[in-house]
């Protein structure tokens, strides 16, 4: 995230951090640069409370700006079953995005009153973003495969503060729309498509993209959707070209403070634990968004 108030970069990333009691716990961690090329951290910004919803690993922290406000989306994840397992397949676990608030960049961040995630409960969800048209917040979540195989982006309004949806929940596309977006074959025999990593963006000449990420023959890869009415509810098609396919993604963009467009993402997506963050400089055609040089 480019802080304008601080002129500070600041890089989120979840992690074990140390609770009040001095015990581990879930939590996101920040690093913080006034350059992109000097890193200072990292530093505690959230704690996952004791008494929230679930308590488990943390995935995909963000932080966005917001009328004054700094708002983390993080995806927590439990080891509390909901549904039965089937066979060959992973199980059905309580996931889900909550959003949490605070002051500061440097947070602490703090969970809403009901320490409810702003998915649904009884759905596996993962990864929400932030957007605003016409004046209304919205967030955009994936739908997870593991519940319905052919993983979806959703919609749905929030509260003006955050706090809660307000809206119904719209299924936007689904992951095997895009043709690049080859799926992967389970063990049990089935083809999982996966949603994943999305982020909304509006071009110099209005067009509105999101960033999202899947499998193209098993290597995992960043795609762009356009919407054909430059609104959230689209219809949504998806560009034919990859925008990185080299086992990376979970795509982000910010612009820096000297007016430069930035890609940042996660790569490689495996071996599990290899991943660091990388930065590109990009390319607003009008159209689509375009690669130009790797910054870190």
């Amino acid at each position: 995230m480019a802080d304008k108030q601080s002129q500070t970069y600041f890089l989120y990333k979840a992690a074990k951090v140390k609770n009040d009691q001095g015990k581990f716990s879930s939590g996101v961690v920040t690093y913080k640069s006034k350059d992109l090329e000097t890193w200072e951290g990292p530093y505690t910004v959230f704690v996952t409370p004791p008494d929230n919803w679930i308590r488990g690993v943390i995935w995909a922290p963000e932080v966005h700006h917001y009328k004054g406000r700094y708002y983390l989306f993080a995806t927590l994840n439990s080891s509390i079953p909901w549904k039965k397992n089937q066979e060959g397949w992973p199980e059905y676990n309580f996931r889900g995005t909550q959003i949490f608030h605070a002051d500061s960049p440097m947070g602490p961040f703090l969970p809403f009153e009901d320490k409810l995630p702003h998915t649904p409960i009884d759905r596996m969800a993962l990864d929400g973003t932030l957007w605003e048209e016409n004046g209304k917040p919205y967030m955009i979540y994936c739908h997870e495969w593991v519940q319905i195989k052919d993983g979806s982006m959703v919609l749905v309004e929030l509260e003006p503060d955050l706090s809660r949806p307000k809206g119904e929940h719209v299924t936007l596309f689904y992951a095997s729309s895009a043709n690049w977006s080859t799926g992967q074959k389970k063990p049990n025999g089935d083809t999982a498509y996966v949603t994943d990593g999305c982020f909304v963006y509006r071009t110099k000449t209005g067009k509105l993209l999101m960033l999202w990420s899947s499998f193209k023959n098993d290597s995992y890869a960043i795609g762009i959707a356009e919407s054909a009415t430059g609104k959230l509810t689209g219809p949504w098609k998806q560009q034919p070209d990859l925008l990185f396919g080299q086992n990376s993604g979970h795509g982000m963009l910010f612009e820096t403070f000297d007016g430069r467009l930035m890609l940042t993402f996660h790569g490689p997506n495996s071996p599990s634990g290899k991943e660091r963050a990388q930065i590109f400089e990009m390319e607003d055609t009008g159209n689509t968004l375009v690669l130009k040089k790797r910054v870190l």
